[in-house]
């Protein structure tokens, strides 16, 4: 794997994360946008901006592709930029089957196929995303060309609250099951997507009471186990393809590993 450091001035950057008003087009994110089929499911979708590669944005474990608000419209000023919501996330339909990183790669398979998205691709992953991330690029046949991996989740260093965090959210489900709000259960917060706006907050909001939000979630940390070992048979080197590290998640410093990856296409 060709790892390579952001710049100092990169990383001055992140001081400049917090935004006074939310993000230029955020309230395109808080609801459904294309609805693409991935084999009896549809996904949501929104990509903006023009040009190539096109940049996708995978969000972390029980997260919708919202998170990106702040990060997304400073791609697209430079190439196209698209989000989703896995499978249970965002405006996305239910899961149909355990959220593990192998699974959520073929969703992202068909989800790139149907909505007809043309390669080549840097995939952006944050924490879990970035599992499912290295797995649609080890499988891609070369369609994915660069890599950002943020507060990157590793098969061999998952969570040691894994098993407390499933056991908040089975009961989170639990009580969304009974129209109830259960003590703990929002939308966790999260630096990537800078300010909040209201309609954002609201979709959240009403993400949280929902049972197929906390059954998606509760999947996937179920999952990461099985996630793991599906990681470690597909990993490979990935040869001289450009892959960015960031440590934190603030926007600004995302952008910029962003931009040093777009740099290094050939």
């Amino acid at each position: 794997m060709n790892h390579f450091a952001l710049s100092a001035a990169a990383l001055l950057l992140t001081a400049a994360a917090a935004h006074a008003a939310p993000p230029v087009g955020q309230d395109a994110l808080a609801g459904a946008q294309i609805k693409v089929d991935v084999g009896g499911r549809k996904l949501n979708m929104y990509c903006t901006g023009k040009g190539s590669p096109t940049v996708l944005f995978e969000a972390d474990s029980g997260r919708a592709g919202w998170d990106w608000s702040a990060v997304l419209p400073e791609v697209a000023k430079r190439t196209r930029a698209c989000v989703y919501d896995r499978a249970g996330m965002g405006a996305s339909d239910p899961i149909m089957r355990a959220s593990t990183v192998a699974n959520a790669s073929k969703d992202l398979n068909f989800l790139i196929k149907n909505a007809h998205l043309d390669a080549p691709f840097v995939v952006v992953g944050a924490g879990y995303g970035a599992m499912v991330a290295q797995h649609y690029a080890l499988r891609s046949r070369g369609a994915v060309t660069g890599l950002v991996l943020v507060d990157a989740m590793h098969e061999d260093a998952l969570p040691a609250d894994r098993a407390a965090s499933l056991e908040a959210a089975l009961a989170c489900l639990t009580a969304a099951e009974q129209g109830k709000t259960g003590a703990g259960c929002a939308y966790p917060a999260t630096a990537i997507n800078g300010e909040i706006g209201p309609r954002l907050a609201a979709a959240q909001a009403a993400q949280a009471a929902r049972p197929t939000y906390w059954r998606a979630r509760a999947s996937e940390l179920d999952s990461l186990e099985t996630s793991a070992s599906q990681m470690r048979a597909a990993r490979k080197p990935f040869g001289d393809m450009p892959v960015a590290e960031v440590a934190h998640g603030e926007p600004a410093a995302i952008v910029a590993a962003v931009m040093e990856v777009l740099d290094k296409q050939k």
